[in-house]
Formats: C-alpha cells, sequence, structure tokens
C-alpha cells in the first residue's frame, strides 16, 4: 500500500516506540552499571529471593552448586579452578538486573557486559554469556575452558536436581529442557574432545542436590520454629541436632550406607538417558543405533567421547566387505564356541596350543591371531579405535579358510578342545573394541 506521506507517519510511530524503549534500556543501563562497577554483591545476594524450584532451593543456592561443580570440573577441561568457580557464582547475577527484567532475552550477554564493568577477568566475563550454550543442536559450542566448566556444571546440576526429584522427561513433554541439557553437554565433550566421565561428575552433582535440599528443609524449619516433616528425611537425632544450631554431618553419616545403592541407580538413570540423547545424535550422523548399543555395553561407556571413538571406528569397519564378513565370521565362532559350552558345562577361555594345530589352516589362524593381536593391543591402549579395528577385519580370510577346511567338533576330543579354544581367541579379539553380539544382521 503506498501512503500518501511516502511512509512519514508509519516512520515517525516506529521512532516513537523505539525511541522509548531506548531511553528505557539507557536509564537501566546506567542503573545498573553502579552495581555492576561495586562488584554485583547486590545481585548476588539478591538470587536468594529468585526461586529455581521449590524443592531445589533458589538461584542463590543453585549458583553455589555450580560453583562447587565447575571448581571440580575445571582440572579436566583444563580451565583455572579459582576462576571457574568465580565464574559460576556471578554467571547468574544480571538475573536481578533492572535491563534483564525488562528485556529478558539479555540474559547472559548483559551478564559479560556487567563482569567487564566490575573489573572481572576477561575468561569469567565471557563465561557469563556462554555457560547457557550450545542451546540447540545447531548452537555454537563454547571452546573457552572457564566457559566450558561452568557450561558443564550448569547443565549437570539441572540434570541431577530434576533426578533427583523424579522430574524427568516424559513422552513429549519436557518442561525443564532436561533433553536441551544432556544434548549441550554431549556437544560440549565431542566438540571439546573432553574425557569426561559421567558417573564420577554426576556423583558430584547428585551429593551436591542432596545437600543442598537438607539445608533448604532445615531453613524452612528454622523458619517456622516448628517441628515439622522433613521432605528428605532425618531421623530425630540429627533434627535436634539440626534445629538446636549443629551440624547436618551427623546425618551425612547415617545416610551414607543408605544412599549409596539409591544413588547408584539415580546415576545410572542419568547414563542411560545421556546415552539416548547420543543415540539421536549420532544417528543423524548416520551411525546406527545397535553399533552404538555395541559400543555402550564396553567399560568406560560413560566417557562419551571414548564411546564415539569406538563407534565412529566400527561404524567405518562394518561399511567395508571385510568387516562385514568378519562380523558373520564372529557370529560362527561364537555360536559353536557357545554351544559347546552349553553342552559340555565348561567354558573355553584358556587359550589354544599351537602345537596341536594340524591343519594349514589351523596354523593360519594362529600366526593371523598372533599378528593382528601385536596391533590390537597397542592401537587400543592408544584408543586408536579404527587401527583395531583394521587389524580385526584383517583376520576375515584366516577365519574364512579355517571355518572352509577345519571341522571344529572333531572326533579327537585333544584337536576338539583346543579349536574351541582358538574360536575362544577368535571371541576374545573380536570383543575387544566392541559388543558384536549386539550387531544386527
Amino acid at each position: 500500500i503506498e501512503t500518501k506521506d511516502d511512509g512519514a507517519t508509519i516512520l515517525a510511530g516506529n521512532q516513537k516506540v523505539l525511541f522509548a524503549r531506548l531511553s528505557d534500556a539507557k536509564f537501566f543501563w546506567e542503573n545498573d552499571l553502579r552495581v555492576a562497577k561495586a562488584g554485583m554483591a547486590e545481585w548476588i545476594e539478591g538470587l536468594k529471593a529468585v526461586t529455581f524450584h521449590n524443592k531445589l532451593g533458589s538461584q542463590f543456592d543453585r549458583v553455589e552448586r555450580i560453583a562447587a561443580l565447575a571448581c571440580e570440573i575445571a582440572p579436566i577441561v583444563g580451565a583455572d579452578a579459582d576462576e571457574a568457580a568465580e565464574a559460576a557464582r556471578v554467571a547468574k547475577a544480571d538475573l536481578r538486573s533492572e535491563m534483564i527484567y525488562e528485556f529478558p532475552e539479555l540474559q547472559g550477554l548483559m551478564g559479560r557486559y556487567y563482569s567487564e564493568a566490575a573489573g572481572l577477568p576477561a575468561e569469567v566475563a565471557a563465561a557469563c554469556e556462554e555457560h547457557y550454550s550450545p542451546l540447540g543442536p545447531s548452537d555454537d559450542v563454547p571452546s573457552a575452558p572457564v566457559s566450558v566448566a561452568v557450561s558443564l556444571a550448569e547443565k549437570l546440576d539441572k540434570l541431577a536436581g530434576f533426578w533427583a526429584n523424579n522430574e524427568k522427561p516424559t513422552g513429549s513433554k519436557d518442561p525443564f529442557a532436561l533433553r536441551r541439557a544432556a544434548l549441550g553437554i554431549i556437544r560440549l565433550v565431542l566438540d571439546n574432545r573432553l574425557t569426561l566421565e559421567l558417573l564420577e561428575s554426576s556423583d558430584k552433582a547428585f551429593r551436591l542436590v542432596e545437600k543442598s535440599k537438607v539445608d533448604l528443609n532445615i531453613r524452612h524449619a528454622k523458619a517456622k520454629h516448628v517441628d515439622q516433616e522433613f521432605e528428605v528425611k532425618i531421623d530425630p537425632v540429627a533434627e535436634e541436632e539440626i534445629l538446636s544450631g549443629g551440624t547436618y554431618s551427623y546425618w551425612l553419616e547415617k545416610r551414607e550406607a543408605a544412599d549409596r545403592s539409591d544413588l547408584s541407580a539415580l546415576k545410572n538413570d542419568l547414563l542411560a538417558f545421556f546415552h539416548d540423547r547420543l543415540k539421536v545424535y549420532l544417528k543423524d550422523q548416520g551411525i546406527r543405533q545397535d553399533i552404538i548399543d555395541a559400543c555402550i555395553a564396553m567399560p568406560g561407556s560413560d566417557d562419551l567421547n571414548l564411546l564415539v571413538k569406538r563407534a565412529k571406528a566400527l561404524s567405518e569397519t562394518l561399511a567395508t566387505d571385510d568387516g562385514e564378513n568378519l562380523i558373520q565370521g564372529f557370529k560362527r565362532a561364537n555360536n559353536i564356541l557357545t554351544q559347546a559350552e552349553e553342552k559340555d558345562g565348561v567354558e573355553y577361555s584358556y587359550g589354544a596350543d599351537a602345537k596341536f594345530a594340524k591343519l594349514p589352516a589351523e596354523k593360519g589362524l594362529f600366526d593371523a591371531l598372533q599378528a593382528a593381536d601385536s596391533v590390537i593391543k597397542p592401537a587400543m591402549e592408544a584408543e586408536d579405535f579404527t587401527k583395531a579395528m583394521t587389524a580385526m577385519a584383517g583376520l576375515r580370510g584366516a577365519i574364512d579358510t579355517f571355518f572352509t577346511d577345519v571341522q571344529v567338533n572333531d572326533e579327537n576330543e585333544v584337536l576338539r578342545r583346543n579349536r574351541l579354544n582358538l574360536l575362544s581367541s577368535i571371541r576374545k579379539t573380536c570383543l575387544a573394541v566392541a559388543d558384536l553380539t549386539r550387531i544386527e544382521g
């Protein structure tokens, strides 16, 4: 529509609205700068009045948990522990600023500006903005060590908190964006090639959450000055000690043994959630679910970077003819061996002896396994799973020839046992990288 004044009225109206908004922003910015230059202590203290969750306390309580967790994670990601803790303690401070109250979409970015105004280190200021990232599958992933430490701690705390309260995602419902938090951790770990043991890190996160829940109940009980049933169960002796001004150390000692099994179940359940998110993430990269399952079954599956290296190596190997045929040879060896062990009631895993090899195909398989083992062992120690899988795929010819030329269940019991132990060597070698029994087809 062409206007009579060539849009001058529309332009003037928009300028009026924008001028008012920008004037407000300028006013908030100038007011906030006074608090920021004083160190943001007023905002940090004000976080005590901002509820994060009724069972997990305030934003201040959460910040304290994140700071403690970031301090633990810092050495793993190459960050300074003190800087990571400091960044965590100011990362949410801008939530109390006037600017964020009016323009909530600027949280994090304003935190960076205010931290710079407060004279904090550049790494700390950057973490205030970057600790929210990544927010989605296409969002940039922080790489600065302090930012990575705080971002991991923030997301781990959220997951541990809601897991401890049994408020997990169900179906399509995920009101607390826990799937996004898990994906964020996955991307932080993989993009930065971190060796982060999730079971150990989540253990710390769950214990901090438990401590925070106890503190919250203590505050509620003291504030009311009445006896009440604590949401976190505390025995009467510990409750009396706490309400009379003591500590909860007695309670922690009493609960430690009882909590160990509960904590283990929580950690394993959360790890399974990470694995489910990882399957979705890797599926988009063309890695089959059965391949990921085969790698999850191996020790150390809480190290996501190690897990993905295994999965990619296996996926690349299975894409070759040698790799696919190796799987078939392994399954044949495993089936024969399993049936024999069930029938005989023994385990054939004591190693075959080359001196009992009667046929050339047997001797050839012995030599091939020995040569492959000399490559696979150092490759596994170096976590070079591609090299290890390539060496395994090289066994394909010797295994095929063995099954073509050799009758495993020979009438001679010595030969039979030796050949079954040789199949056990195949199984042991092929299971070094992944649980190939889980591979479909």
